[in-house]
Parts: structure tokens; sequence; C-alpha cells
């Protein structure tokens, strides 16, 4: 069991021995060292709701807690806070097990299939900046749903069908007689963008891509083999950056729009058949009490259009049905823009009313917000053009390399390279997800290339220094125990100790920064103590303090792993 679980259990048993048994204990780590290594905070409430003294109730639940062994104080502060100090030998036990554990003492969470939506792509175009929040956050989330034992399936639910394909196809086709498709192919945002003049001006190509719309839709082999070959191009496109990334998806992970396609008219007669249906303006809808429009009348949400067409809406519906029916979900996590809130509010009702998600079965959109330029507008070009995010890739590698330079000439070009790598792309994954995911940051590569304050350069650093210290030490007995005799190896320790609370915190919240910021603590902790506390001196080395060390190293790369960001051996 982690820390708050087991201290949250025994002050919920001490509550309920004193007459508060409805009582929530509320443990949380302390806000500052001189007030012990946690927190109590439920008994004002519990005092107000029992009409009692909060402070003689504080006393009574000190005098009930069994904490004997794992507390070496308990006061009351304030007006009924209980501080609490862990003791050195409970919390030296506590860390000597997690450094023998593979999973560094995180307990695993009840068994559950969980999906994790994200990139999600239109294959129209190449990826850019927007498509970076989104990969990386559902990326680390993934990472930590299966680190606590949960089946993880991820899902990245391509845009590749509809109308726009037809103008696409049409453009393939166009271009293919003066032999140009192959080479205008090999440049997605230029083939798109031409192609979208073409349909705006041209009526007759527009006309000609709507007539390939209805060929696609309808299976026309000639048609549907044109569109496979575009589709191949762009996810060759978007699997090249995802290595780049570092992200974990594959091929195997893509159930894109067109795989839903069969199933649609079936969805929507199913919608009809439990008459949650209305005719507006020609197209099919669900009119929805919950949301207003501007006139204040019920928002329509529209699964079909005039004239036969589907929309996005009626793909994730159909999306919805099959990761009900087929993939048995328990959780479907969706890492898609916030400016899509509304959308996903009003998905999930339709897809609870219409019976196609279980009651059992969580639906959650983990909204993100906008990477913004240093004039608070979507970050651009410096020509006003839409960032593309292999080029970001590419510079983020490039000014890691000239700051690796910088700092060691001596070492040969390959392995500055590889250096920079690392280090560049983990500090521009770092500074996204030290982010709370719901806001939006301002883009700064100053700031994230720093070896100071919450970077990856700098947890990349602490990682490193740990394991400096193993190239100088050869022999050491492995079997003498951790003991806490300073202040600094007592911080360092409880830090170490909190990591499964804060892994099983963002499993349950989807929120990475806070694992970010607990990386942060471990690395201040680990140089206070590094500092104070001398590993190696005369010749002799201090063993607890060495696993110490250990479990620093081993609790900074997991976890950084767990974020999708690699560490080095030597910096």
């Amino acid at each position: 069991m982690s820390l708050l679980p087991l201290l949250n259990e025994r002050f919920a048993a001490a509550l309920a021995q004193v007459g508060a048994a409805d009582a929530q204990p509320l443990v949380q780590a302390a806000g500052r060292p001189e007030f012990g290594d946690y927190q109590m905070n439920g008994v004002m409430g519990a005092a107000k709701a029992l009409k009692r003294n909060p402070r003689e109730l504080a006393q009574q639940v000190i005098d009930a807690v069994a904490l004997q062994g794992i507390a070496a104080s308990l006061e009351i502060a304030g007006p009924g806070f209980i501080n609490i100090k862990l003791a050195d030998a409970f919390l030296a036990e506590r860390v000597e097990t997690a450094l023998q554990d593979a999973h560094l003492g995180v307990p695993q969470l009840p068994r559950q299939t969980v999906m994790v939506e994200y990139s999600s792509v239109n294959l129209a175009k190449e990826m850019h900046i927007g498509h970076l929040r989104g990969g990386i956050i559902g990326d680390a989330l993934a990472r930590i749903q299966a680190f606590v034992g949960q089946d993880v399936i991820r899902q990245n639910h391509v845009g590749d069908w509809g109308t726009q394909f037809g103008m696409l196809v049409a453009y393939m086709v166009e271009s293919s007689k003066t032999g140009n498709a192959a080479l205008e192919l090999g440049d997605l945002d230029s083939f798109y963008k031409k192609s979208k003049v073409r349909f705006d001006e041209d009526p007759a190509f527009a006309d000609t891509a709507r007539e390939y719309v209805v060929k696609l839709q309808g299976g026309d082999p000639e048609v549907l083999a044109l569109w496979k070959q575009f589709v191949s191009v762009s996810m060759t496109h978007c699997n090249a950056i995802y290595q780049k990334l570092g992200l974990l998806l594959t091929d195997a992970d893509v159930r894109g729009e067109s795989f839903y396609n069969d199933d649609l008219p079936v969805l929507v007669e199913a919608l009809r058949a439990q008459g949650l249906l209305s005719e507006s303006d020609g197209a099919q809808v669900v009119f929805l009490e919950e949301f207003r429009n501007k006139e204040g009348d019920p928002a329509a949400f529209i699964v079909q259009k005039q004239g036969g067409g589907y929309l996005y809406a009626t793909t994730d519906l159909g999306a919805i049905r099959f990761r009900a029916g087929e993939l048995k979900l328990d959780r479907c996590l969706y890492v898609v823009d916030a400016r899509q809130a509304l959308h996903f509010q009003q998905l999930f009702t339709v897809a609870r009313r219409a019976g196609f998600a279980p009651a059992g079965m969580q639906l959650e959109h983990i909204a993100h917000g906008t990477i913004m330029g240093a004039d608070g507008k979507p970050l651009k070009t410096r020509s006003g053009d839409t960032v593309k995010l292999g080029d970001l890739l590419d510079e983020a590698e490039e000014r890691a390399f000239k700051l690796v330079s910088d700092k060691n000439p001596e070492l040969d070009e390959a392995s500055r390279r590889a250096i920079a790598a690392t280090v560049g792309i983990g500090a521009l994954k770092y500074a996204d997800l030290s982010k709370n995911r719901g806001t939006d940051y301002i883009f700064d590569w100053d700031a994230m290339l720093s070896f100071e304050g919450n970077t990856a350069p700098y947890m990349q650093y602490a990682y490193t220094r740990t394991q400096g210290i193993f190239r100088k030490v050869t022999d050491w007995n492995e079997t003498t125990p951790i003991q806490l005799n300073e202040a600094n190896e007592h911080s360092l320790a409880l830090e170490l100790a909190r990591f499964g609370d804060v892994v099983h915190q963002v499993a349950r919240d989807s929120q990475p920064h806070f694992l970010c910021a607990y990386l942060y603590s471990v690395a201040t902790a680990f140089s206070r103590f590094y500092e104070a506390c001398p590993v190696l001196q005369d010749g002799q080395v201090n063993v607890s303090r060495l696993k110490l060390c250990r479990l620093t190293g081993k609790v900074m790369a997991t976890g950084l792993d767990l974020l999708g960001i690699k560490v080095l051996e030597t910096m």
C-alpha cells in the first residue's frame, strides 16, 4: 500500500473510534518541512458536524490512531490540523523495499481495460504543432496506465475519410497524367493546398471531386486503390514523426474514420428506432435539452447531413459502439484539444441516451490547451504559416546540439548528435508535460533547454549525477541496510517513498504535470542530499547513502520514461 492510502486508512479508523465515522481524513503532503512530512486536515470539518472543539477532537484522534512504528511524532497545529512526522526506521524500510521491487514500490491498481485515443491526425496534411500536445500527453497517459497494471489499448482515430478525400483523389488523378503524382505527394502540405485551390476555383474540378467521393463511398476499386495510396504515404509521414518524438503508436493502433463507415447506416437506424432522431432542415439530428443554442433552443447534434452524408460526430458515435461492444472497455480517455469540449459533452450524452455506452464505461475528454507564441497567439512561423511538427523536432535537436557542443567540444560529432537528440526532444516534451494540460502556454526555447529549474535537461542531469557515483564505486555490500540519520537523508527518502502516490494520482486524474513536479522535487532533494551527505569520504563508501542514490536514479529514469523521455548515462 502506498503512503497516502495507508495514512488515510489509519486516520479513518481513528475518526470512527472517536465518533466521527462519516468524516474523511484528507491526508496530504505537508506544504513546508517545519509542518512535518504529512498533514491531516479532516478534523475541523468533523468537529463542526459534531459540534465539538476541533483541537480537543484532534487530540482524541492522535490518541486513537494506530501509527506506532510509522509516525515519529503527531502534533496539533492551528485550529485542528495534525502534523505527521514519519519515523526514520519506517521510511528507511519503505525505500529499501522499493529498491528491491521492479515497480519501485508502486502498487498495481484494480485491473481495467483502458483506451487512450491520441494523435488522431487528419491524413490530408502534414503534422503540425497543433498535434504536439495531444500526442505526447496521450502517450504519457498510456504508459502510466500500463505501469499501474491496466490493459491499455492505444487508438489513433485518424481522419482518413470524407469529402476532402474526393478532392485529393481527383487531384492525384490529374497529377498522374503529367507524371508528377509521386513527386507532389511527397510534400503532403503542398499537395493539399494545391488541390484545395483547384477545388475552390474550378467548378468542373469540384464536381469531379464530388463524383470521386460517391465512388469512394461506393467502394469503387480504382478509387479505393488511389485512396489507399494516399493513406499509406500519409501514415508513413506520421510514423516518422512518432518515431522521432518517441511515441509508442504503431500501425496496429490505427482505426481511422473509414473503419466505422459500414456501421454508420446501422447506427442511424438504431437512433431512429429509439425515437431519438428528428429532422431539421433536411438533416437528421438528436435534440439535446441539456444544451442550448444562442436562441435558447435545444442544441441539435447532427448525425446525418441533408443528402445522406455523415459527419465526424457520426463516426465518433460508431467508435463508441465498437469500443463498448467489441473492445469491452472500462475507461475511454480522449486526448483532444479543449476547443472540442462541447462536442464531447454532447457526444457522450447521445451515446449514453442511445445505450451505445453502458453505465459502467467511463468516457473522459482529456482536454488540452494551445501552444502560444510570445505574442499570446497560437504559435506560427515568422511568415505566419503553421509550424510543421517535423521542422520543430529538427530545430529542437539543432538547438540542443549547439548547447552540447558548447559544453562538450571535446566529444566527437556522433556522440554530440546522439546526446542532442535525447536532450532536445526530451526538452520539448517535458516543457509541455510540465504545464497543466488544461491551460495554454507560451513556447520558449531558452526556458525549455535550460539546465536550471523544472526542465528535462535538469532532470536528465540529475539522473546522470546518480550514475556517475557508481562509476567510482565498484565494490560495496548491497545487504547493508538503509539508515536515515540526517535531515537531508530523511527528506530524500520521503520524496522517493511518495512515487507510488504520485503515479496513482496521475493515473486517476490524467494530469502528467503532477509527475513532472514530483520529479523536480526528487531532483532538488537529491541535490541537497548530495551536497550535504558525502557518499564517498576518505576512500570509504557510505552504503546507505549509495542505496539512496541508486533508488533516486531508478525513480528518475522510470518517471521520465513514463513521460516518454529518455535519460543519458553521461552528459
